[in-house]
C-alpha cells in the first residue's frame, strides 16, 4: 500500500458525508493508519470544539483503512462494537486519529483508535472496535 493508495480508497469506497469529514491519509505502516481531520467550523460545537461525532466518524473510518492497509485490499466489513471515550475537548487544531489493528481473523477484526491534537499531541478521544469480516 501507498498513501495515494490509501487516500484513493476514501472516494472509492466510503459515503459522499464522510468524504465531507476532508480526511487526509498521514502516515501508515504495517498496523497501523493515521488520517487527519481537519478542524472545520462544520465540525464543531458551541465554542469551537470538534463534536464526537466526527471523531467518531473519523475513527471507523480510520480502521477500515487500517484493514485495508493490513489486508492488501478492501474487504467488505462492518462495525460490530465501537467503545469510545471521550477525555477532553479538542479545538482551534487539527485531529490526528491513528487506527491499529490489533487482530484481524478469519470472522472478526479488533482494532484501537488514538484521536489527539495535530498541534499538541493530547490524546483527546480513545476507542475500541470489533468489526465483522463479510
Amino acid at each position: 500500500m501507498t498513501l495515494d493508495q490509501l487516500q484513493a480508497t476514501l472516494p472509492e469506497y466510503f459515503a459522499p458525508w464522510v468524504q465531507a469529514l476532508g480526511l487526509q491519509v498521514q502516515a501508515f505502516d504495517a498496523d497501523s493508519v493515521t488520517l487527519r481531520l481537519p478542524q472545520s467550523a462544520q465540525l464543531a460545537r458551541t465554542g469551537g470544539m470538534l463534536c464526537g461525532q466526527a471523531m467518531m466518524a473519523a475513527a471507523d473510518t480510520a480502521m477500515v483503512l487500517a484493514l485495508v492497509n493490513q489486508f492488501g485490499e478492501f474487504r467488505p466489513c462492518t462495525t460490530v462494537q465501537m467503545n469510545t471515550s471521550f477525555l477532553r475537548p479538542l479545538s482551534g487544531q487539527d485531529a490526528l486519529v491513528q487506527a491499529r489493528v490489533l487482530r484481524a481473523g478469519k470472522a472478526l477484526a479488533f482494532g484501537e483508535i488514538d484521536i489527539r491534537g495535530a498541534a499538541d499531541g493530547k490524546s483527546a478521544c480513545r476507542a475500541s472496535t470489533t468489526y465483522a469480516l463479510l
